[in-house]
């Protein structure tokens, strides 16, 4: 259940995690995708996403024109990119716990240091962390009743 991906961002290419719900839905893409652009080109050769050219792939300035009109047609306002969707899915892995290290791979940063600015954006999730300090103010308070409460002989 993994899915290579060519020459993505930084012409690397990358292997990430593909759920089955993915899966199914890239199969029924398979099967519903234009195929206009098929004639003449090998089936081993035809693309997922074809372009408009005979055998060649969707273009990135492609992919970004649809999706500036899928998130417009969904009614969101915010300005969104493509490489939005690649911080969303390194702060919901940061956010969910997963390692650093396994996030730094997944997106190929070489250097931890550019992975590491994703834990600014989760910043927010800091205030609901339980700080192990205020165990020690708990654990004080319990023993200054136990004080208050003690008779002294």
């Amino acid at each position: 259940m993994i899915i290579r991906v060519v020459q993505s961002k930084g012409r690397k290419d990358r292997h990430v995690m593909l759920p089955s719900e993915v899966l199914s839905l890239l199969r029924q893409w398979w099967k519903a995708r234009p195929t206009r652009y098929d004639t003449g080109v090998p089936a081993t050769e035809r693309w997922l996403f074809p372009g408009r050219r005979p055998g060649r792939h969707l273009t990135t300035r492609q992919l970004s024109r649809l999706f500036h009109q899928t998130s417009k047609a969904a009614g969101i306002t915010k300005p969104v990119s493509l490489h939005s969707l690649r911080h969303s899915f390194a702060t919901h892995l940061l956010e969910a716990g997963t390692d650093i290290r396994l996030i730094q791979a997944l997106l190929g940063h070489e250097k931890l240091d550019t992975t590491a600015r994703y834990t600014r954006v989760a910043t927010g999730r800091i205030a609901s962390i339980d700080s192990p300090l205020k165990q020690l103010g708990s654990g004080h308070q319990a023993a200054t009743k136990r004080r208050k409460h003690t008779p002294v002989a």
